[in-house]
């Protein structure tokens, strides 16, 4: 073996390192991903029972964890460029089965995300149809002030 064939210990521990920051980061959006499968499917509850303010309160988580999704994929994007460099065609165990994971549960949210936004557009129509249906009880009636004649003349002497 060359000398250029053999990697020296600082070579090595980058890329340890590499691959450790790396797998990390995959999981933390692993965990991030399965996290926010758990609110779609407590918010898909929220829409089958109506319950608008629990609804909101999953909006508001939801965009949260998207946002962290995409503050830990801006990271993982860069890292994963060195990895592939230090790992040139060489994958470590372990993290094709995270990667694959990774995007079936991107494939899973995106299912699940669409199927929640087709439910609340379904209760938003049911709600449209309740309120048209609704008639006002007072509609029809006269007002009590319509027989209240307007003031014709208006003394401003005192």
């Amino acid at each position: 073996m060359s000398a250029a064939e053999r990697l020296s210990q600082s070579e090595i521990d980058e890329r340890v390192a590499v691959l450790k920051r790396f797998r990390e980061l995959l999981t933390r959006q692993r965990d991030k991903f399965r996290g926010y499968l758990e609110v779609l499917d407590r918010q898909r509850a929220d829409i089958e029972k109506g319950d608008v303010d629990a609804l909101v309160s999953h909006v508001e988580v939801e965009q949260s964890i998207v946002g962290e999704i995409f503050a830990v994929q801006k990271v993982i994007d860069p890292l994963e460029d060195i990895y592939r460099a230090a790992y040139s065609g060489a994958e470590p165990e372990g993290l094709p089965e995270l990667k694959t994971t990774l995007t079936e549960l991107k494939q899973e949210v995106i299912a699940r995300n669409e199927e929640n936004r087709a439910l609340l557009k379904q209760r938003m129509e049911m709600i449209r149809n309740e309120i048209k249906s609704i008639r006002n009880p007072y509609a029809k009636k006269k007002s009590v002030y319509a027989d209240i004649p307007e003031p014709r003349n208006l003394d401003i002497k005192g």
